[in-house]
């Protein structure tokens, strides 16, 4: 067989082994109790990230907490206060956690040790529907990403959602 032949094989077996995984982050508007993490999260940009990250089909959906790291959609939580977004202190409501700089490093190092063992970092292909403050910790690890919402503003990135999902 010709190495341009064999080359070719082995890129086909590496793209159909490839998974499609989607990333969204958790947002501070939640139930008041214990809920599946789909369910306990209640904002509009949450509820239409997953519905469009659903509309994808892809192989496996998670949510970017701040306070779990990786979490599965299905899996329950209680309600919590913690957030790695820059959140000024006049702004924060009494009892809201802000990662510091090396806590988010730390939180990102946990995310990447999690999402290693349930995809291939370098091979997958990951679509992320998460703020800066959510991606910077783990983009360096990640070879294939995809942001549909970078430089868009709140309202901007619902409209993309509302307009790209099951939701419309």
């Amino acid at each position: 067989m010709c190495m341009v032949c064999i080359e070719k094989h082995f890129s086909n077996l590496r793209s159909s082994t490839m998974k499609k995984i989607v990333l969204i982050s958790c947002v501070s508007k939640k139930g008041k109790s214990k809920a599946k993490a789909k369910d306990l999260y209640q904002s509009a940009l949450f509820k239409l990230s997953l519905s469009y990250a659903q509309s994808l089909n892809p192989d496996k959906i998670f949510i970017l907490s701040a306070l779990h790291y990786l979490l599965d959609p299905e899996t329950e939580i209680e309600p919590y206060d913690v957030t790695l977004s820059n959140v000024p202190k006049n702004k924060r409501k009494p009892g809201l956690k802000v990662l510091t700089s090396s806590e988010k490093i730390d939180w990102g190092k946990k995310v990447i040790q999690q999402l290693s063992k349930k995809s291939d970092l370098k091979n997958d292909r990951y679509k992320i529907l998460a703020g800066q403050q959510y991606l910077k910790p783990i983009i360096k690890h990640i070879k294939h990403i995809e942001q549909p919402l970078a430089g868009l503003r709140q309202g901007e990135r619902l409209a993309f959602l509302k307009k790209h999902s099951n939701n419309e």
